[in-house]
C-alpha cells in the first residue's frame, strides 16, 4: 500500500521545518540573497590548488556569492556586513563526500540496517544531512540506495531520489546527486532492495529504469560471489555506458576487486568506486580513458577500529584481523598506482553503505595521506577533484563571484588533517 505524505502527516511533519521556522529562515534565505552580506575578516585560506597556507585573507559574501577576496590590511569597504572575526581559523572549501549512501546509518551493522523500513530510512537520511552539513560537507553523491515506497511522495524507487528533490533549495542539507539503486547481478546483494538483472539484456533495462525514475547518474555493482570473475563482461558493461551517454548521464560502478575493476577499464565507465586490487595495467588504461577513481579507505579503517570495540567474529578474530589488514595495504597500495599514473582522484567515506559514518570525510583524507598523497591533494580529493566527478565546476571551490560555499576550522589542514575535525563555523549558500 502507498503511504503519502497526507496520508500520514506525523512522519510528513517530521521531515520538513515546523511552518513557523520555515516562513522565518525562507524570509532570511530571501533577504540574504538580496540584501544580506557578510565579511569574514583575517583568516586562512586553503583552497586544496597549491601546497600553500593562505594568510590574512577576509572574504566578503553578499547574497550567497563571494563578492571579493583581498588580504586583510587590504579590504574594500564592506558596508553595512556584518562582521565575523575569523582571525586563526582557515577557511576551506565546502567539502564532497564523493561515495555516500544517504538512507543508511553505517556502523558495525551497516548490512542489517538495509532493510529497515522507508521510514526508518528517511529518519537515518535526516541525521545523516546534520551529520554532513555541521562536519563541512556540502555535496553528497549518492550511490545507491534502497528501493522503497516513500512516505511522503508516495513513489516506489531508490529512496534517495525523493530526499535530492525535497531537500533541494535548503541551506541546512546537503546538495544532493543520486544514483538511484544498485543494479546488480540476481542474488548479489539481499533480495528486493536493489534492482536484480538475470542477464545482460535487463542489466541494460534496469540501469536506463534508473535514469527514467530521475536519476543523476548510473551505479552498477561489479563484485560478485566470486572473486576471480566480475558478473558482468566488458561488452555487456559498454551497452550501459553507451546508452546511458546518449542520455547525457554518467555511468559509475562498485569494483572492491580487480576482476570487476579491470572490466571497468575496459568498458569505459566514467568512475570506479573502491578500486581496493587495482594494478599497473589497470591504472594506466584508467588514465588513458579518463575514468575516475573514488577511494574509500575509511571502510578499512573502520573495520580495523571494530576489532577493538565489536565482538564480530570478522573484525574481532586473529584470522579477521588479518583479512582486514591485508586489504587495507592492498588498498593503499591501488591509491599509490592510480595517483601515480594520473587518474583523476575523488574520495568519500561510503557511509551507510559501509561502515562509516556520515560527519568522518576528514578520516578519509587522513587516510589518503596514509596511502602517500600530500596533504593539499587529499584535501583536493574531497573539494575540487570530486566536483569534477560529479560534474559541478563549482563544488569544492573558492573563488571571487562563487558560491559562498564554505567552512572554517581552526589549524592548517596542509600541514595537520586533523585540523579537518575542528569545525568551528560553516556559511553555506542556499540555492
Amino acid at each position: 500500500m502507498q503511504v503519502r505524505g497526507e496520508e500520514f502527516p506525523a512522519f510528513a511533519a517530521s521531515l520538513r521545518l515546523p511552518e513557523s521556522c520555515r516562513g522565518t529562515r525562507d524570509r532570511a534565505v530571501s533577504a540574504g540573497r538580496e540584501t544580506l552580506s557578510t565579511l569574514y575578516r583575517d583568516a586562512a585560506l586553503a583552497d586544496a590548488h597549491s601546497p600553500t597556507l593562505q594568510l590574512g585573507v577576509s572574504m566578503l559574501v553578499e547574497g550567497g556569492r563571494i563578492a571579493w577576496i583581498r588580504p586583510a590590511d587590504s579590504e574594500e569597504d564592506p558596508g553595512d556586513a556584518e562582521v565575523i572575526d575569523a582571525g586563526g581559523t582557515t577557511i576551506v572549501p565546502g567539502m564532497v563526500d564523493c561515495h555516500s549512501h544517504l538512507t543508511l546509518p553505517g556502523g558495525s551493522h551497516w548490512i542489517e540496517r538495509i532493510g529497515d523500513t522507508p521510514e526508518q530510512l528517511l529518519r537515518h537520511a535526516e541525521h545523516n544531512a546534520k551529520l554532513q552539513t555541521h562536519a563541512g560537507v556540502r555535496w553528497a553523491r549518492d550511490v545507491g540506495a534502497p528501493i522503497g515506497v516513500d512516505p511522503v511522495d508516495g513513489r516506489e524507487r531508490a529512496l534517495s531520489l525523493g530526499l535530492r528533490d525535497r531537500w533541494r533549495g535548503h541551506a541546512d542539507y546537503p546538495y544532493v546527486r543520486a544514483a538511484g539503486t544498485w543494479v546488480t547481478r540476481a542474488g548479489t546483494l539481499p533480495a528486493g532492495l536493489t534492482a536484480e538483472a538475470e542477464d545482460a539484456d535487463e542489466l541494460l533495462g534496469l540501469s536506463l529504469e534508473q535514469l527514467d525514475d530521475g536519476a543523476d547518474l548510473v551505479k552498477l555493482y561489479l563484485d560478485g560471489p566470486d572473486p576471480d570473475t566480475a558478473p558482468w563482461t566488458a561488452n555487456e558493461v559498454r551497452r550501459v555506458v553507451s546508452a546511458a551517454h546518449d542520455r547525457g548521464a554518467k555511468v559509475t560502478a562498485h569494483a572492491g576487486r580487480l576482476s570487476g575493476s579491470r572490466v571497468c577499464a575496459e568498458a569505459g565507465v566514467d568512475c570506479i568506486e573502491h578500486g581496493f586490487e587495482l594494478d599497473e595495467d589497470c591504472a594506466r588504461l584508467m588514465a588513458e580513458r579518463r575514468i575516475a577513481l573514488v577511494s574509500t579507505l575509511t571502510v578499512l579503517k573502520s573495520w580495523t577500529s571494530f576489532a577493538r570495540t565489536t565482538r564480530i567474529e570478522r573484525f574481532a578474530s586473529p584470522e579477521g584481523r588479518k583479512r582486514v589488514a591485508e586489504r587495507w595495504e592492498a588498498a593503499r597500495h591501488s591509491i599509490r598506482l592510480a595517483h601515480a599514473a594520473g587518474v583523476l582522484l575523488g574520495a568519500g567515506t561510503d557511509f551507510g553503505g559501509g561502515s562509516a559514518r556520515a560527519n568522518q570525510l576528514a578520516w578519509e583524507v587522513e587516510a589518503l595521506t596514509e596511502a602517500g598523497l600530500e596533504p593539499w591533494e587529499a584535501l583536493a580529493s574531497v573539494t575540487w577533484k570530486a566536483g569534477e566527478i560529479l560534474g559541478e565546476p563549482e563544488a569544492g571551490q573558492i573563488h571571487e563571484g562563487g558560491p559562498g560555499d564554505f567552512f572554517l576550522i581552526h589549524g592548517d589542514p596542509l600541514s595537520d588533517l586533523s585540523a579537518l575535525w575542528r569545525v568551528w563555523r560553516v556559511a553555506w549558500a542556499a540555492r
